[in-house]
């Protein structure tokens, strides 16, 4: 064959090779050109006796076919012997194929001592003699394969088998391991569980079965894996009677529980349908990525507090899934008359609000707002989908504040898109206040309604989180009101009312109301809240136009009878010029009572009205990203790393405070193409600079276009970490504080485009922003061409030390490190010391074996400690982690690598 996969010249070490799957890999690899070291102690399936009588006819075997073989005889237990029999025949070893085994099945409670060790020796301490014995020529070789045999028994368990499964799900572990540490040398390590049938299978599976199960459907995955051109490393496969597949680790998405929470038993009792369920997976590859959960919480910070109905953790910004909505003129005209609109048929303004052909224009009363969203909670609430550690029902809330506002006047139809998140959580003591905040857009992405429905939850308070904030900012003032109005509300209009989509049966049904001690359906809150919108907008807005509405805010403070008088008393209050800047036209604040009983129902409340009617924005014709319009770039021209980071710079001169704040120098080292951005938010007001800075506490490595992703969205930057895309340096936890960088104004990015696409000058780069733009068209970049130097950069310090002991002490381990090279193989890492009181820089290569002094950014490690300390560390009258400890040592990087510094005290 022209593509067979051969094996001249490499030499392989099949351990238990006399039979079955052993003899069955031994003859492929012999016959496609492997010296091949047969070895077999010749004893039964369950480890007793011994012959040379097995291999010695494997090897005759390989012969007849043309190939090389010897036979080995050893024990799996002394597998140097075995190593050292391919050595003494063929000079090397290339392979290692640990297949011996033998069975002890018995059930747990008869199992003895003997039938346990047994198996643990030849199985797990046999691979690893012989693996370990072949390892040190695998890796100085710089090439290595290894396969591990485990079983379906050790994946999934087997009756009568503990001692196999201990031992056979043993060997895939260390094979994963071994795989980590043998990748940089080429050395890839695999795990097989296969099932074929052999002296092992032979006494457990039935005749008919055994036949179908050849060896020989085994070997050809041994011999892929094998080969110097399979890549695949750290696997794990089944295979067996013609199938093949990879396994890997699935486990739930579980549940988490945020720091400082009380974690007790009934705590797991209550989560262990989320705990245990695999609706929802997650494929962890590596340490990293199990602990990625983990991290995440220890980021996230202290728990806010919950109980058995509120997880203020799971819920506070949480975010509902998007709804759709619509509504027709039918639909507004409808809700006017829920609100007590046209009660007067000849009333020329409120007919205006429910007639659609009025000669002077049809309006949607504001306060219709409210219905499109409440629409959208209830439909996701019918669906059963509510945001995740809200855990209670209808009977234990009440709508307890309303907030409403509206961008610009709302049209009589429209087709909405909805998003929702919990805004904000407050302990109130006995009841938890929970706001939930629900943005709505029109068809062109354009924001139309902001809502925020303040729900009280009985019993839910208590869990010591925030109060909220404090003061009544809309109390009415100690005069007459400007303005009153008086209205009785009809019998019927909570049944005119609940057309408009609440169909809460308290406001129709009396054996209901009853049932929750009213005597008689009570009013909906909504519809008091459209009639003193009303009330407001009739007495105060400019020849009583609706379209002047800007928002609207109560609290709702009792119920309303159909039947009853409303009495809504307003006084208008001094604006500020803070608001007169934001187009407020005028501040309404009220109250409304129930005339009948004296009794407040709405408090606390306040209508805002626009000096001027908001127009509706031009239809955009870019792209539209969460409702909002994309600015575009410069025709041609798309944004560069180089764009990013100045306008960064420029959003530091503008927020000089953030400085104080951050106390933070962060490091972005991008590739392809290559470039490194220092942003300094310790010194003065901080800068965004090119220059490489030693004093960088956290390093930031990435590809230009994950760093792209990342700005623009389409990458989250803790998966990018997880995935091992995003490597963070230094003090992890300060990554945190860059969450500034996501108020940044893309329009910032964008001036900068247009500025480097010719669309304007370029600005000059302040004193604090030392970058220059991109080289135009580039499609990353933030280094190459387009990336200018830095005049006045300061090198880090080089010169000798003097009257310090560290150039004395890297002088000897340079000669140490020369001599000796074992220590490359031991660290294998670079080393960054940074030597203080006298400063000094050294590096030492444990990789090339090389100790010089200066600075290499691409150390493995920094180490930053006093001369004093490191002489200590070489006497040995301090040790690495006692001066970590007390803060006298600092290590960034990979801090597993500080813990190898032992050495340092050979050079005493």
């Amino acid at each position: 064959m022209a593509n067979e996969l051969r094996f001249d010249g490499k030499v392989v070490i099949i351990t238990g090779a006399g039979n079955g799957l052993g003899r069955s890999h031994a003859l492929l690899f012999g016959s496609r050109g492997a010296k091949v070291v047969v070895n077999d102690l010749g004893g039964g399936h369950t480890g007793e006796g011994k012959s040379s009588a097995a291999a010695d006819k494997v090897v005759e075997e390989i012969k007849a076919l043309g190939g090389e073989a010897v036979a080995n005889y050893d024990s799996v237990e002394d597998g140097a012997k075995i190593v050292q029999t391919a050595l003494d025949h063929f000079k090397r070893v290339d392979i290692v194929v640990n297949n011996a085994g033998i069975l002890r099945d018995v059930s747990f409670p008869k199992m003895t001592q003997d039938d346990w060790d047994l198996i643990y020796r030849v199985h797990v301490l046999g691979a690893f003699r012989v693996t370990h014995a072949a390892w040190p020529y695998l890796r100085d070789q710089g090439y290595g394969r290894v396969i591990m045999t485990a079983s379906a028994a050790g994946i999934y368990g087997n009756f009568g088998q503990a001692n196999y499964s201990m031992a056979k799900l043993g060997v895939a572990g260390f094979a994963s391991t071994l795989a980590i540490e043998g990748k940089k040398k080429n050395v890839n390590v695999n795990t097989i569980a296969p099932i074929a049938g052999s002296r092992m299978t032979e006494t457990i599976l039935p005749p008919e079965l055994i036949a179908s199960l050849k060896p020989e459907y085994v070997t050809p995955l041994v011999a892929w894996l094998c080969h110097e051109n399979c890549e695949e490393t750290g696997g794990l496969f089944e295979v067996g009677g013609g199938f093949f597949g990879k396994l890997r680790w699935e486990r739930t998405k579980g549940q988490t529980f945020r720091m400082g929470r009380a974690i007790t038993p009934e705590t797991v009792k209550s989560s262990w349908g989320k705990i245990t369920s695999f609706e929802e997976t997650e494929h962890p590859a590596n340490v990293m990525q199990s602990m990625a959960p983990i991290l995440a919480n220890v980021q996230a910070g202290p728990s806010l507090g919950g109980n058995e109905f509120v997880d203020v953790d799971l819920a506070l910004g949480s975010e509902l899934p998007t709804i759709e909505s619509s509504y027709t003129e039918r639909d507004v005209a409808l809700y006017a008359l829920g609100i007590g609109a046209a009660k007067d048929p000849l009333d020329a303004k409120d007919l205006q609000l429910v007639y659609e052909l009025h000669g002077e224009g049809f309006h949607t009363f504001p306060t219709f707002g409210v219905a499109p969203a409440l629409g959208a909670v209830l439909q996701l609430m019918k669906e059963g989908k509510q945001a995740p550690g809200l855990n209670y029902g209808f009977d234990r809330v009440l709508h307890g504040e309303q907030y409403t506002e509206i961008k610009r006047p709302l049209p009589t139809n429209a087709k909405l898109v909805h998003k929702a998140r919990i805004k904000d959580i407050f302990d109130k003591g006995k009841f938890a206040l929970v706001v939930t905040e629900i943005k709505s857009y029109d068809e062109s992405g354009e924001e139309l309604i902001v809502n925020e429905m303040t729900t009280f939850v009985r019993g839910a308070g208590g869990f010591g989180g925030s109060r909220g904030p404090g003061g009544d900012p809309y109390m009415p003032p100690e005069r007459a009101p400007d303005a009153v109005v008086t209205e009785p509300i009809p019998e019927n209009q909570a049944l005119l009312y609940r057309l408009s989509g609440d169909w809460n049966p308290l406001h129709a049904d009396p054996n209901f109301a009853q049932a929750f001690g009213f005597q008689k359906p009570i009013l909906h809150g909504l519809c008091t809240f459209g009639y003193v919108g009303r009330h407001v907008v009739r007495s105060f807005a400019p020849n009583g136009d609706p379209r002047y509405f800007r928002s609207i805010k109560v609290r709702f403070a009792d119920s309303v009878f159909p039947g009853e008088t409303l009495v809504t008393e307003m006084w208008k209050q001094e604006l500020s010029e803070g608001d007169k800047a934001k187009g407020i036209g005028a501040r309404i604040v009220f109250q409304a009572k129930v005339k009948e009983r004296d009794k407040a129902v709405i408090s606390r409340a306040a209508i805002e009205l626009y000096e001027k009617i908001p127009q509706p924005k031009p239809a955009v014709a870019a792209g539209k990203k969460d409702g909002k319009a994309e600015a575009a770039p410069a025709a041609g021209v798309q944004p560069t790393s180089a764009d990013v980071f100045q306008a960064i710079g420029k959003y530091l001169e503008a927020n000089a405070q953030l400085a104080s704040k951050v106390q933070t120098v962060f490091r972005f080292v991008l590739t392809d193409p290559a470039s490194a951005w220092t942003i300094d938010l310790k010194s003065g007001n901080g800068s965004v600079s090119t220059e490489t800075s030693s004093a960088a506490d956290t390093t930031l490595e990435l590809k230009d276009t994950d760093f792209m992703d990342m700005c623009t969205g389409k990458a989250d930057a803790q998966k990018l970490y997880f995935g091992g895309k995003l490597k963070i340096s230094g003090n992890v936890m300060a990554s945190q504080k860059l969450e500034f960088l996501k108020k940044l104004d893309p329009n910032l990015v964008l001036e900068v485009v247009k500025a480097r696409a010719g669309g304007a000058p370029p600005p000059q780069p302040s004193a604090a922003l030392k970058v220059g733009p991109g080289e135009p068209g580039t499609s990353g970049g933030g280094g190459g061409p387009g990336a200018p130097s830095t005049p006045g950069a300061k090198p880090s310090p080089t010169a000798p030390t003097k009257n310090a002991e560290a150039a004395g002490i890297f002088a000897k381990l340079k000669e140490l490190v020369a001599k000796d090279k074992r220590l490359v193989d031991e660290v294998g890492a670079v080393l960054q010391f940074r030597i203080q009181e006298p400063d000094a820089a050294w590096v030492v290569d444990l990789k090339s074996g090389a100790v010089k002094e200066g600075t290499d950014a691409a150390a493995t490690t920094v180490l930053t400690l006093k001369d004093a300390d490191l002489a200590a560390l070489v006497k040995g009258t301090e040790q690495p982690q006692s001066l970590y400890q007390k803060g006298a040592l600092r290590v960034d990087g990979d801090v597993r690598v500080a813990q190898r510094i032992g050495f340092l005290k050979q050079l005493a």
